[in-house]
C-alpha cells in the first residue's frame, strides 16, 4: 500500500499530521481557519487530537507554526467531513492502515505470550546497556575522586610525584620524561639558573610554586635552595592534559 500521508506515533498511538491532511486534501483555506472550523465537530483535545509546535516548517528560523497530531479516527472523520474526493481517497486510506495494524496485533495466547518474551528480552537489552553504563561511571569514579580531593587540598608535590599521578590515572611517563616536557613545552626554563625553574606565568596561575630553603655546604656555609613544586591546582591541569593526549591518541 503506498503511503499517502506519513503516519506516525504520538503517546504510543497513530498520529497524523493536521497540516500534512490538510495539504493532501487541497484545502484552499488558511490552516488556522480550517482547522479551528474542523474542530468545532466536536472533537477534543487530548483525546482527539494534541497540539505541538512544527519547527521544521521554518528552515530559515521564525516563529514555530503550531501544528496538531490527529488520531486515525479523528483524521477518517475530518477527511469524511470534506465531501470531496481526496476526502474519500485520504478515509479509505486511513481505514486500510487502520486493518494493516490490527493484522500485527497478536490473535492468540501464543502470538501475545511470544509478544510478551520479545518485549522482555528488549527490556534485559536496555537493563544490560543500563549496568554497562553504570559500570563505566563507576570505573570513571576514582578520577572524578581524586580531582575533587586534589582541587580541595592545600598540598603541593613534586614532579616525580605529579608523573606517579598522571600514570595511576592511564597515562604512563616517568620522572625524566615528565621534567623534558614541561621544558619543552615552557612551562620550565631550560638553561642557566632558570633551568626547571618553573615560568612566571604559571606561577602567577597557581599552577607551580617555589618552595625555598637552606642547606649546608662546605666550610658551614650556607645556601640558599629552590625546589619547584606543583599545586593542587596544578596537579589537575596535567592530570586532564595528558588525558586529552591518550583521548586524541
Amino acid at each position: 500500500m503506498k503511503a499517502l500521508i506519513k503516519i506516525t506515533e504520538q503517546n504510543g498511538k497513530q498520529a497524523v499530521s493536521a497540516r500534512e491532511l490538510h495539504s493532501f486534501l487541497e484545502i484552499k483555506d488558511k490552516f488556522a481557519d480550517w482547522i479551528k472550523r474542523m474542530f468545532e465537530y466536536g472533537f477534543i483535545e487530548n483525546i482527539d487530537y494534541q497540539s505541538l509546535s512544527d519547527f521544521s516548517e521554518k528552515p530559515n528560523g521564525g516563529r514555530p507554526l503550531i501544528n496538531y497530531a490527529l488520531t486515525l479516527d479523528c483524521a477518517k472523520e475530518i477527511s469524511m467531513l470534506q465531501r470531496s474526493d481526496k476526502g474519500k481517497q485520504a478515509r479509505r486510506y486511513f481505514i486500510e492502515c487502520e486493518k494493516k495494524l490490527k493484522t500485527t496485533l497478536p490473535t492468540t495466547y501464543k502470538e501475545a505470550l511470544l509478544e510478551l518474551i520479545k518485549k522482555e528480552e528488549e527490556k534485559e537489552v536496555l537493563l544490560l546497556q543500563n549496568q554497562e553504563q553504570q559500570a563505566q561511571l563507576e570505573a570513571q569514579a576514582p578520577k572524578v575522586l581524586f580531582t575533587e580531593a586534589v582541587m580541595g587540598s592545600k598540598t603541593s608535590c613534586l614532579i616525580g610525584e605529579l608523573a606517579k599521578v598522571i600514570t595511576q590515572n592511564g597515562y604512563e611517563i616517568g620522572e625524566r620524561r615528565l621534567f623534558k616536557y614541561l621544558r619543552e613545552n615552557g612551562y620550565l626554563g631550560r638553561k642557566g639558573e632558570r633551568y626547571n625553574i618553573p615560568n612566571q606565568k604559571y606561577v602567577e596561575q597557581g599552577i607551580f610554586e617555589l618552595k625555598k630553603g637552606t642547606r649546608s655546604g662546605s666550610g658551614g656555609v650556607m645556601h640558599t635552595t629552590i625546589t619547584t613544586k606543583v599545586t593542587g591546582k596544578g596537579q589537575v591541569y596535567f592530570v586532564n592534559k595528558f588525558l586529552k593526549h591518550l583521548q586524541s591518541a
